[in-house]
This record gives C-alpha cells, structure tokens and sequence, in this order.
C-alpha cells in the first residue's frame, strides 16, 4: 500500500472542493436559463387570434388615438415603450396556426403608420367594428 502524505490529502481535497463548486455553479446557470427560456415561452406570455400585422393594427391604433399610452409628451418613446411591451407580453398566431414569439414588431408598427397600408388598416378596423357591434348587440340583449 502506497504512503500518501498530508500534502497530497490537502490538495486533492481542495482540487475536489473547486469541481463541487463549479458544478453547483452549473446546476444554477442552468436553473436560470430553463427560468428564462420559461419566460419568454408562448405559454407564459397573452396569446392572440390576431396576426403579427393585425395585433400590431390593434395597438398602433389604440397607441396613435391616444387611449393607450407609456408616455403622452415623448411619441418615439412611447412607441418603442409600446413595441417593447408587446414583444415581451404577447404572442401572435402565425399561418399555420400556431403561436408565435414577437421578437421584433417595428416593421409592422412602420406598416400601420405608412399610407400605403391604409387599406389594410381599414379592412382590419371594419373587421374589429364589425366583432365590437355583435358584442354590443349580445349585451344589448340581455
């Protein structure tokens, strides 16, 4: 049987103690990253039957009419506030029906703003009176 003396003991346990710390340090990486791959899930986040360009409408609208709003003296602010918010706390429903993260909704906010998309913003506005009126109507029947 081999003599091991006291130096070794100590360095082999302190060799031991820095790979227990560095897989424990692992494990809580890895705790935080399922926690945020959690987070920025669908399943956590307000889903929507409304396309990436129709929800972009919908909150372009109630941004631009002033009913919703981040910041009422800043516009770019409250944009970009508004365009954060959504890619943090919505998902849109993608063509093939599934949802989908937004991970960036600038272009379709710059869709709803130009005037080459009025068309499509009226058509998606008529669709929207049309649903709010059938929910007037419900109510109205009571």
């Amino acid at each position: 049987m081999k003599k091991v003396k006291t130096y070794d003991i100590i360095d082999n346990f302190f060799k031991l103690d820095t790979r227990l710390k560095n897989i424990e340090s692992l494990v809580q990486t890895n705790r935080f990253g399922n926690v945020q791959s959690e987070f920025f899930s669908c399943s956590t986040k307000c889903r929507s039957s409304y396309t990436k360009i129709e929800l972009a409408n919908l909150f372009y609208i109630l941004m631009d009419e002033g009913i919703l709003y981040f910041d009422s003296n800043d516009t770019k602010k409250n944009r970009s506030s508004f365009q954060k918010f959504m890619s943090e706390n919505f998902t849109y429903n993608d063509n093939e029906g599934s949802q989908k993260i937004i991970s960036t909704i600038s272009r379709q906010f710059s869709e709803c703003k130009g005037y080459t998309y009025k068309v499509k913003q009226i058509r998606f506005l008529d669709e929207f009176i049309s649903v709010m009126q059938e929910r007037k109507k419900r109510l109205e029947s009571w």
